[in-house]
């Protein structure tokens, strides 16, 4: 296939290199003459292990070439990548004036171009950005219609510098946020000597994850350091620690707990966090990162809270009331703190957890229920089905079986705050139905 890359940076270079290894006919395209004089003559305009033999070999084949005309090079190529920057500007928002530049004339190519052309933007971009800013800029500039005329996806970039060759060709997937089904089979067939799955989403769902991803990189590293922090300073040798941490796949390295919802309770998180905070506090170490979690756990509750009051409907029903499904500690549960606000409110509740019920009979927690939370233990119903017909709101807490089932009839109906994903197919739900979290 022909391509064009427009901007010879970092992510420009190494695309146009490693889709020429591919056997593509790759035009390169940057408004730095030193750099596409240097691309012309087989050197790389930046330093990357292995990147300057690609672009030597790619010359000698004669499939690499570079131009400071977008005409031409759109003209001459089938689909186009976009790699310009995207830097902060001082009070932390994106500088998109390159990124609007070359849509602008990639637009003006293709009013001179008859034939179909896919454009595909790999410059990290706040959600929305391709929607709403650079289709209508390309459409505007080509007098042409988008799906239609041309294709736009969103082919988001995971390479890190020092090894992004390798990245290139083995990255844990390949991401194509698509407009139109055609535009993504494009995109997909140039990665098809790539041994990753493809993902094909929306083009806000493939901006937001790059930013996602790195956010959580930078989590990583500061949650490792603050660790390290602390563990020196009680003479604990934090690579030690950290060795056996990464072990276990099934909860710390691993899609557990990564599933927005509510906040979390229990007996054991927010205990063990507050002890291991304080312990830092004897030791005179700062660890901002930790100490926020807490807090954040406490706004996330808030939200539901504020959800609920912005109804202005007083008679609310609560599914669920300990603080994660197979279990009935009520221990530090989060729906605790939200039903005590809402009794606070002076808000009607009527409360169903089948696991609760049980425990307020005979189980473990009945002390904690008859003492601690006697006005909560008075508001529970064991009928779900009254619960939610005489309540006007519905708050769904945790997972339980036969939740969904209950609900189903009065879809449309009952105000529902799902905080915990239970709907089969979230995007067929009513007006009606909310979470803070999707």
């Amino acid at each position: 296939m022909k391509i064009s890359v427009f901007g010879l940076g970092y992510v420009g270079c190494v695309t146009a290199a490693c889709m020429a290894k591919a056997g593509h006919m790759i035009y390169g395209v940057d408004i730095n003459q030193d750099k596409v004089e240097m691309l012309n003559s087989g050197r790389s305009p930046i330093v990357e292990h292995g990147l300057e033999e690609l672009i030597l070999e790619a010359k000698h084949r004669g499939c690499l070439m570079a131009t400071i005309d977008p005409l031409e090079a759109v003209l001459a190529t089938d689909v186009t990548f976009v790699s310009v920057g995207t830097p902060s500007r001082s009070n932390g928002s994106l500088n998109l004036e390159a990124l609007i530049t070359v849509s602008e004339q990639i637009g003006e190519a293709l009013s001179n171009k008859k034939a179909y052309h896919c454009v595909v933007f790999r410059s990290t971009v706040l959600p929305g950005t391709v929607r709403n800013m650079l289709i209508p800029i390309l459409t505007g500039a080509s007098k042409r219609e988008v799906h239609c005329d041309f294709d736009v996806c969103f082919n988001p970039e995971f390479l890190r510098q020092g090894s992004s060759i390798s990245d290139f060709h083995n990255p844990p997937f390949t991401v194509i946020g698509q407009g139109m089904v055609r535009g993504g089979d494009v995109v997909a067939k140039l990665y098809d000597r790539i041994e990753a799955p493809v993902e094909r989403t929306s083009y806000e769902v493939a901006e937001m994850l790059k930013y996602v991803c790195n956010s959580f990189h930078a989590l990583k590293v500061t949650f490792a350091n603050e660790i390290g922090v602390l563990a020196k300073s009680l003479g604990i040798d934090s690579h030690a620690v950290m060795e056996l941490f990464v072990q276990d796949d099934k909860l710390n390295i691993s899609s557990a707990y990564l599933k927005p919802g509510f906040a979390f309770g229990g007996s054991c998180l927010p205990k063990d966090l507050s002890a291991l905070l304080y312990r830092a506090k004897e030791s005179d170490v700062q660890m901002p990162l930790l100490s926020s979690v807490l807090e954040s756990n406490r706004i996330h509750i808030n939200r539901a809270i504020d959800w609920i009051v912005s109804t202005k409907k007083k008679k609310v029903g609560i599914l669920g009331l300990s603080f994660k499904a197979g279990t009935d500690d009520l221990r530090e549960s989060p729906t605790v703190s939200l039903v005590e606000t809402l009794i606070g409110k002076g808000y009607q509740l009527s409360i169903y957890d089948s696991e609760v019920s049980l425990a307020s009979i005979f189980g473990a927690n009945k002390e904690f229920i008859e003492k601690e939370i006697p006005h909560i233990s008075s508001l529970m119903n064991s009928n779900i089905k009254e619960v939610i017909r005489l309540s006007d709101v519905i708050v769904i807490c945790k997972r339980e079986n036969g939740f969904w089932e209950a609900l189903r009839p009065y879809l449309g109906d009952k105000v529902v705050l799902d905080l915990v994903r239970i709907a089969p197919n979230s995007a067929d739900m009513p007006e009606k139905y909310d979470s803070i979290c999707w």
